[in-house]
């Protein structure tokens, strides 16, 4: 893994001499890479090396996101009984606000302690359910306090509309979860699990007719939400630009590069999108709108693809799994690593990474140092 940002930068060569390089861009690039890195090895000296007990920091993870919680129905008690000097001060408080009516991204939501509602199904279901997964048959007590924290955690989002991606996420990590929880091998037990899968269907259901976001995307396809819509030709300009130049497919356009890819792309974005009867010249907008210290893809595979290509992207598949089956459990590496716990939190990190780029930091490195202790 951490020969990664020197394989990138070997990569960016081809790219760079092409299309130049915008040295702040590619910093960010690789240093975006090295944060990553940085985290798993915090989680590696701690609890690899050091053996610090997980309780502590479970206690301390665990007392911060119910108090994050707290403050989100602080904020939605505000915003509904119309107690201006708090939503102004939240509003104050939070860099990208949507507490009150001001927000141009659309007001009235509770925010908790994110940056955005986005970033709620990313720590729910990129952190705190792979803990309670590590903490079945370890610790029963905190894996029942995680659990709990999810759980209200979810609900009271989506009761109290943070966003609309809250309520796809809960739904697919319900369908994971349930996966995960039953004995297939069973009768009882898969009958059970089929039932629970169906209830979830249902309640996904329910939560599109629900949400008005939702509910807009299935009457009137991608371009009923914009946000939704704005995350299809995000992705589909530097694609686009990879096929302009088609040896970009296997090494990218180069670290920082992401901006050439998207101009290069526009045009041929455009043309798609009109040839399927949606707004092309929302496309080439994104594209004369945004420079390369602006520019961003919301899809991390995008990203990767974009800049380091085919083989950038697996690359990191390789170092992930190699790291992960190797290099911190060799003793779980031996038995197999491959339990069905273990694929289904690989699914859901593969989900969270499709639909916001950055949002899931830790979830990645928290993997490849843990799943090889889950062996279920």
């Amino acid at each position: 893994m951490f020969l990664l940002p020197v394989a990138c930068i070997i990569l960016s060569i081809p790219g760079w001499l092409k299309f130049g390089i915008h040295l702040n861009a590619a910093f960010m690039s690789i240093t975006g890479l090295l944060g990553v890195l940085a985290t798993l090895g915090a989680i590696a000296i701690a609890f690899g090396i050091k053996c610090i007990p997980w309780r502590t920091p479970l206690r301390i993870l665990i007392a911060s996101y119910w108090f994050s919680f707290g403050v989100g129905v602080v904020q939605w008690l505000a915003i509904h009984l119309h107690i201006k000097p708090l939503t102004d001060y939240f509003a104050h408080l939070m860099y990208r606000q949507y507490i009150n009516e001001s927000s141009v991204w659309g007001g009235g939501r509770p925010q908790f302690l994110f940056a955005e509602p986005s970033y709620i199904g990313m720590h729910l279901f990129g952190i705190l359910l792979p803990l309670m997964w590590l903490m079945r048959g370890r610790d029963r007590i905190y894996a029942k306090r995680l659990r709990n924290l999810i759980v209200v955690y979810a609900i009271g989002a989506v009761l109290m509309q943070a966003g609309t991606r809250i309520v796809l996420d809960s739904v697919v990590a319900l369908l994971v979860a349930i996966i995960v929880h039953n004995s297939w091998c069973d009768k009882k037990q898969r009958v059970r699990g089929i039932a629970q899968l169906l209830g979830a269907v249902m309640l996904g259901l329910l939560g599109v007719l629900a949400d008005s976001r939702l509910s807009s995307i299935a009457e009137n396809g991608a371009e009923g939400d914009g946000s939704f819509f704005a995350r299809i030709y995000q992705s589909l300009d530097p694609i686009c630009g990879l096929l302009a130049h088609p040896w970009t497919v296997l090494t990218g356009y180069g670290s920082g590069n992401i901006i050439n890819a998207v101009w290069a792309g526009a045009k041929h974005a455009e043309r798609l999108l009109n040839g399927l009867g949606m707004n092309g010249s929302a496309a080439v907008g994104f594209a004369t709108g945004m420079n390369a210290d602006t520019v961003w893809t919301m899809c991390a595979y995008t990203s990767v693809v974009a800049e380091y290509g085919l083989i950038g992207l697996v690359l990191l598949v390789i170092a992930s799994i190699v790291s992960m089956t190797r290099v911190f459990d060799t003793a779980a590496a031996e038995h197999g690593v491959w339990g069905k716990t273990v694929i289904c939190w690989l699914v859901l990190i593969v989900y969270l990474y499709i639909q916001c780029e950055n949002y899931a930091f830790a979830a990645l490195p928290l993997f490849i140092f843990a799943a090889s202790k889950l062996r279920k």
